[in-house]
């Protein structure tokens, strides 16, 4: 493309286009405000959650472990894009476009087996614990039934 074509390209069909959108939204805007409901009752301000009253604070805090998992569910969702792209371009790319691809997945699937054995993926209770602290307090049952049994057989 010689350097002057790009010059001659026109730029109203771009520029009419953006002023089109410019007014629609102004316009579906401005009804939207005039045509709407003004209203003040004693609920209208008040969040709305499938009719339950509202109690308490809205200010929980959460673990840092779920927002741990919506960042690996970001980035693998990114991942998930590049893939695509790729099968998009298949013929094109041919063998070596492949073996990218490949090296890529293998990589995907190497940083998901080191996160799972860390346990970033773990968001629930640590099943390990509470299964510890179960046997702990069946042992204990156990013990007190020996020691009242004891009791009854020395009376």
């Amino acid at each position: 493309m010689p350097e002057n074509a790009l010059h001659r390209i026109p730029l109203w069909p771009l520029l009419l286009y953006a002023t089109v959108v410019v007014v629609l939204l102004a316009v579906i805007l401005t009804l939207s405000y005039l045509l709407g409901q003004h209203h003040r009752d004693r609920a209208t301000g008040r969040p709305y959650e499938g009719g339950i009253e509202q109690t308490g604070s809205a200010r929980i805090r959460f673990s840092a472990q779920f927002y741990l998992v919506a960042m690996l569910f970001v980035v693998f969702d990114v991942e998930a894009v590049f893939i695509m792209l790729w099968a998009l371009g298949f013929y094109q790319l041919g063998w070596p476009g492949y073996i990218g691809v490949a090296v890529f997945i293998g990589q995907l699937v190497v940083v998901l087996i080191y996160e799972w054995g860390i346990g970033a993926l773990d968001i629930g209770a640590d099943v390990k614990k509470i299964m510890k602290v179960y046997r702990l307090k069946q042992r204990s049952q156990v013990k007190k039934m020996q020691q009242n049994e004891l009791v009854v057989e020395q009376d």
